[in-house]
C-alpha cells in the first residue's frame, strides 16, 4: 500500500472506522460497533495521466458509490456545480498545508444510479478486455 493509503486508513481509524481486510468479496470494515462489507466492483489504479485513483463499491445500504483520491486540481475540476464555498475553504487549507511543507490529497465521492453504473461498467469491461 502507498503512504497515502496508509494515512487514509489511520485517519479513518481515528474516526471510528477500522479497515480489517480486503478479499474477493470486497473490503471488510469495523465501523464503531459492527462490521460492514463493501463489495468492490471497479478499481482504477492511480496513474500519472489521470493523477487520481478511483474505486466503485456498494455500501451495506445498497448504494453504489464512486470514491476518488488524487491531486487537488484534478479532483476540483470534477466537482459538481454549487461547490464554490467548500472549494474556497479547502483551497485556503491546502495553501496553509503547503506552506508548512505538507503533502496534500483531495477526496471526492458520488453516488451512481444503477443505470449509470451499468453503463459505466460495460464501458470499463470493454476497455479492460481490449
Amino acid at each position: 500500500s502507498s503512504p497515502d493509503e496508509e494515512a487514509l486508513v489511520k485517519a479513518a481509524k481515528l474516526n471510528g472506522a477500522t479497515f480489517l481486510s480486503r478479499g474477493n468479496d470486497g473490503s471488510l470494515v469495523h465501523v464503531f460497533d459492527h462490521e460492514e462489507l463493501y463489495p468492490t466492483y471497479i478499481i482504477l489504479e492511480f496513474s500519472s495521466a489521470r493523477r487520481r485513483m478511483s474505486v466503485v463499491v456498494r455500501t451495506p445500504e445498497g448504494r453504489i458509490m464512486l470514491y476518488a483520491k488524487g491531486a487537488d486540481s484534478v479532483i476540483f475540476e470534477r466537482l459538481a456545480p454549487g461547490q464554490e464555498d467548500i472549494k474556497e475553504k479547502t483551497l485556503h487549507h491546502l495553501e496553509e498545508f503547503s506552506k508548512m511543507g505538507l503533502r496534500t490529497l483531495a477526496l471526492a465521492y458520488r453516488e451512481l444510479s444503477q443505470a449509470e453504473f451499468d453503463t459505466y461498467n460495460a464501458a470499463y469491461l470493454q476497455a479492460a478486455n481490449t
